[in-house]
């Protein structure tokens, strides 16, 4: 971390008592340093990803952390706090703060720093030398590893045994550089089945090996490798090799190493993946927390299940990516509902990205655009049609992909890679007979479907080597093909005619009903799955080259809704800031921008605090925003952007009318619902629980 931190990024005399506050302060250090070139949009980013997840840790220790367009390198800043801030542990306030900022797109130098900090934390002779330590300089140092007294204790503390991967020996002082402690799951050590398994007199070390993860994949996923490492090091006749499954994926250890090992540890919040390398030994299954918390524990009830001889059955084969994510005993219905979602979450950056395009196109090339001759035959560098046909042209290519790309990872999500060419060859099939979006789900189910039968057939073992790459593909594409063009997809195609027709003649009433319906969706669980199948529902409607004037009027709906929750919050934290935490009014600056760019989950810290009044407030207000838009005839070609493609948008000014009505409706009514419930007066004495938070009420 020599470049990421210096003396005047460190406030050892942090003020603040929020953690809004907190990073605000921070980031001006950054601000100063040309770390950061906007100030509340780089705060708004940081806000998102709090709402996400609080990024409290137990031991006093808070990470707030993002990465932003904002941030022109990867910077960590660090403040310490005598009173202590919230930042959502269960343990209680923090007083080691640290900021870290990694430019937009840069996983690898976001989730380096991340890593490194977090296997740090979990040594005490590091926090407790943070809290001890008497200038900015020497915190610097600390952080950086170039303090020697401390790193040598440090060393001194944690020897290396053999059975611990490389970076852990050496990242607890910081010592290693942030690119080393990046790299979670070093080689493992040299371990061979012939070695045998470890016996009761001791004849070699009882070998463990561990998988960790968390929802982030980041800081509690090595701060639990990290723990369970140093418990192993404690123990002479302990060996214990951790893979943590991180958000920038993760580096699977030898099958030679997890066939000598004698028990498994799965410390995690996420699914396993690939669970079934470890099956058949002793295993302990527990939160990723108590991988940090009791660690001995944990090896102590694996080496005793190994005792009795309790082993873990063998995984069945064949589990596809959704089966590997989901749960043991799922009913069907959640899986076809994950295997839809899988398609359609492949599908929405190619909407993104073409939807944007071709909106471009008609803003600089106007509405004849769609006419111009191919770039190819005509371009022109100094003309703006030319430039206009270019961006429309490659959007129809973007949107062209739409269809085969929906039904291909609909079909992998239920069969795994097979599933992909039959996938995609029904998909282009329901693009070219007109089936649309309809015609992709029913391709992609058809596939998987037809994937899976041939996959249950018992083949000679001379023709499984080919079965993947060839078989399966040529027999799985002609039973595909052949229903799509011969048996169901007229059909379809006729269904997808109606519907389009049926919507394009919608008017008056039955539009406004329709808007009502998707606004109550977008804001009923505000990102969720309801939220995610009215986006789905209106981005199908766009994703070709000439969208009915209805689908553009459903889009714009659709986006207007899901601005109004996180808009309204953040006025009614400016009208009535006493209803509201100190901790919410710092929510609701950034809820601004979140809401502003359509960013639905910027109100999830209000819905989490108080679903019972903040969640029918935002539906109540999305209702009548999905109403005013449908009326007053609003369309949108771009699925995404917020106010910030506000001259996409046909009749912008009754747009903006409607979400700021709707914005209104939302802060209204959870003002009047919080009035409505019985607070302390402020000059009440707070309880010792709410001293170190706020003297606000809270919300109930």
């Amino acid at each position: 971390m020599s470049e990421m931190i210096t003396a005047d990024l460190v406030d050892l005399d942090l003020s603040a008592d929020t953690k809004e506050a907190a990073a605000r302060a921070l980031a001006e250090r950054m601000v100063s340093k040309g770390r950061v070139t906007d100030l509340d949009g780089f705060l708004a980013d940081v806000a998102a990803r709090e709402a996400q997840m609080p990024t409290g840790l137990d031991g006093g220790i808070g990470i707030p952390h993002c990465r932003s367009e904002h941030v022109t390198e990867p910077t960590l800043a660090f403040g310490r706090s005598a009173a202590g801030i919230d930042f959502g542990a269960p343990d209680g306030p923090a007083d080691l703060i640290f900021l870290i900022a990694a430019p937009a797109g840069a996983d690898d130098a976001h989730l380096t720093i991340l890593s490194s900090l977090a296997r740090q934390l979990m040594n005490a002779e590091f926090t407790d030398a943070l809290r001890s330590v008497g200038d900015a300089e020497g915190a610097a140092d600390l952080i950086r590893g170039n303090e020697p007294a401390v790193a040598a204790q440090v060393a001194a503390a944690a020897p290396v045994q053999s059975g611990s991967t490389e970076d852990s020996a050496a990242a607890p002082a910081g010592a290693a550089s942030a690119e080393a402690a990046a790299d979670t799951t070093a080689p493992a050590p040299a371990v061979t089945v012939e070695d045998g398994p470890a016996q009761p007199g001791g004849t070699r070390p009882f070998r463990i090996v561990a998988v960790t993860s968390c929802p982030t994949g980041i800081a509690h996923t090595y701060m639990a490798a990290e723990a369970l490492e140093n418990a192993g090091r404690e123990n002479a006749d302990i060996e214990v090799v951790v893979e943590p499954q991180g958000s920038a994926g993760f580096n699977r250890l030898d099958p030679a190493v997890i066939a000598a090992a004698d028990g498994v540890i799965f410390a995690h919040d996420v699914p396993v993946r690939e669970k079934d390398r470890f099956a058949g030994k002793p295993t302990v299954d527990v939160g990723v927390k108590a991988g940090i918390n009791r660690p001995a524990e944990l090896i102590a009830e694996v080496r005793a299940k190994a005792e009795r001889g309790e082993v873990t059955a063998a995984a069945k084969p064949g589990g596809t990516p959704v089966e590997r994510a989901g749960e043991p005993g799922e009913h069907y219905g959640t899986k076809l509902r994950k295997w839809l979602m899988s398609g359609v979450s492949y599908m929405v950056p190619f909407v993104a990205a073409g939807g944007l395009l071709i909106a471009l196109g008609f803003a600089i090339g106007g509405y004849q655009i769609n006419e111009a001759k191919p770039v190819m035959e005509h371009f022109d560098w100094g003309q703006v049609d030319s430039w206009g046909a270019l961006l429309f042209q490659i959007g129809g290519v973007a949107f062209n992909f739409l269809i085969p790309v929906l039904a291909g990872y609909i079909a992998y999500g239920m069969a795994d890679r097979p599933g992909l060419v039959p996938g995609f060859v029904g998909g282009m099939i329901a693009f070219n007979i007109n089936a649309g979006f309809l015609g992709g789900l029913v391709a992609g189910l058809l596939a998987g479907t037809v994937v899976m039968g041939i996959q249950r057939i018992k083949i000679p073992p001379v023709l499984r080597g080919i079965m993947p790459v060839v078989v399966i593909p040529l027999i799985s594409s002609i039973v595909v093909g052949f229903l799509m063009f011969v048996v169901i997809g007229k059909p379809i195609a006729e269904a997808q005619k109606a519907m389009t027709d049926w919507l394009s003649g919608l008017s008056g009433t039955n539009a406004v009903l329709l808007g009502v319906l998707l606004g109550l969706m977008m804001c009923f669980d505000l990102g969720g799955p309801v939220n995610k199948v009215a986006y789905a529902f209106a981005t199908g409607g766009i994703a070709v080259q000439d969208p009915s004037s209805s689908a553009m009027k459903i889009m714009a709906a659709v986006m207007a809704a899901g601005m109004v929750p996180p808009l309204g919050m953040a006025l009614a934290t400016t009208i009535r800031k006493k209803l509201f935490t100190t901790a919410e009014r710092e929510n609701g600056k950034a809820a601004w921008v979140l809401g502003a760019s359509f960013i639905s989950e910027g109100a999830i810290p209000f819905a989490a605090a108080d679903p019972l009044r903040v969640i029918p407030a935002s539906m109540a207000g999305g209702a009548v925003t999905g109403a005013l838009t449908m009326a007053f005839g609003s369309t949108l070609r771009a699925p995404h952007g917020g106010i910030w493609v506000t001259f996409l948008i046909g009749k912008p000014f009754l747009y903006l009318l409607a979400i700021a009505v709707g914005t209104a409706v939302t802060a209204g009514l959870v003002i009047a619902l919080k009035g409505m419930r019985k607070t302390k007066p402020e000059a009440e004495p707070a309880t010792p629980a709410a001293a170190s938070t706020t003297k606000e009420p809270v919300a109930a």
